[in-house]
């Protein structure tokens, strides 16, 4: 009784006389913080170090003269900017980048949108098709452009795509080495449809599993059909996942490398090759050549292209913006 009435009081003496409640200051914990700053850091110095300060200097080079070396000195200017604006080659390996990225786009946005659709409406085996689509994106971009290189289209009458082909009746094809017509477009296209369309595909369908099912249910009892339930409700409920899945497709084609350097092999990087993307060139100029000037340089215009045209898409669908 005695240590009830004690805590009675006390606990009524820590309340001021007009009832209010007293808020009492919180202590920093000074030991949770060192804690943090403890597993963080070994993080934020790498991330700091090897990004950060290195896309810096890399912006710093690009205005040097910087042949043979990474050390900052002979500046000139925008001189490397203007050559490279100037040099055919890497303005026919940005013209080709553009061309690829207008039709990978909307190819790989409308197969992985097709397939989640299809896999959606599935009421059994959704999850084998599932882990199916996606297994591809977790193989390797050079390990999946040899394979494509030396057994699907490798040009030899044993060729996977040769034999059917032959099936077919048609002759053999040289495929990567072809030009006329350029047959190398099949190879590069179907590799990077198999390589990312599974991603794609899974984060469209977490979007439709977020459209509420009693939509569809008031739309089939007005008697909307399939393609009406579509074009009402699940475009306009999948709009901020089409848009961001849109930007990432889009990125990703701008940043084509693996497949291009490891399907061509070292005809990528000469000037003869029939496709040449820009990292390509970058790659030869900053690591061949060991000019990493021009090279910092042609980064950062490929950077400032990828920046505008992804501003440029998302103000024309307006991502972002509330509905």
């Amino acid at each position: 009784m005695s240590d009830t009435a004690t805590t009675g009081r006390a606990a009524t003496s820590a309340r001021p006389a007009g009832g209010r409640t007293v808020r009492r200051e919180r202590r920093t914990d000074w030991r949770a913080v060192g804690a943090f700053v403890l597993l963080t850091a070994p993080m934020l110095l790498g991330l700091g170090l090897f990004k950060y300060i290195a896309i810096g200097w890399s912006f710093l080079l690009s205005f040097s003269d910087a042949r043979g070396t990474v050390d900052l000195g002979d500046w000139v200017g925008l001189e490397n900017y203007t050559f490279l604006l100037q040099d055919e080659a890497f303005r026919s390996s940005m013209t080709g980048i553009v061309a690829f990225t207008i039709f990978i786009v909307p190819v790989t946005f409308g197969i992985a949108l097709g397939l989640a659709v299809l896999l959606n409406g599935l009421r059994r085996g959704r999850a084998f098709f599932r882990t199916t689509f996606l297994i591809p994106a977790a193989v390797s971009y050079v390990a999946a452009a040899l394979v494509w290189k030396m057994s699907l289209f490798n040009g030899l009458p044993s060729g996977v795509a040769n034999t059917i082909g032959e099936f077919f009746g048609w002759d053999v094809q040289p495929w990567i080495s072809s030009t006329d017509p350029p047959l190398y477009w099949i190879v590069i296209v179907t590799l990077r449809l198999w390589l990312q369309i599974g991603l794609y595909m899974i984060l469209f369908l977490a979007g439709l599993q977020a459209i509420p099912v009693h939509l569809y249910e008031a739309a089939a009892l007005d008697g909307a059909s399939r393609w009406r339930q579509f074009r009402h409700i699940t475009l306009p409920m999948l709009r901020n996942t089409s848009v961001a899945i849109f930007m990432l497709i889009l990125i990703a084609a701008f940043q084509a490398f693996d497949e291009f350097y490891n399907v061509f092999g070292t005809a990528a990087g000469s000037s003869a090759a029939p496709v040449r993307p820009p990292l390509v060139f970058l790659y030869d100029s900053a690591l061949k050549d060991q000019n990493y000037g021009v090279g910092s340089a042609g980064a950062f215009l490929l950077t400032l292209l990828i920046v505008l045209v992804t501003l440029l898409q998302g103000r024309l669908v307006g991502f972002g913006r509330k509905d």
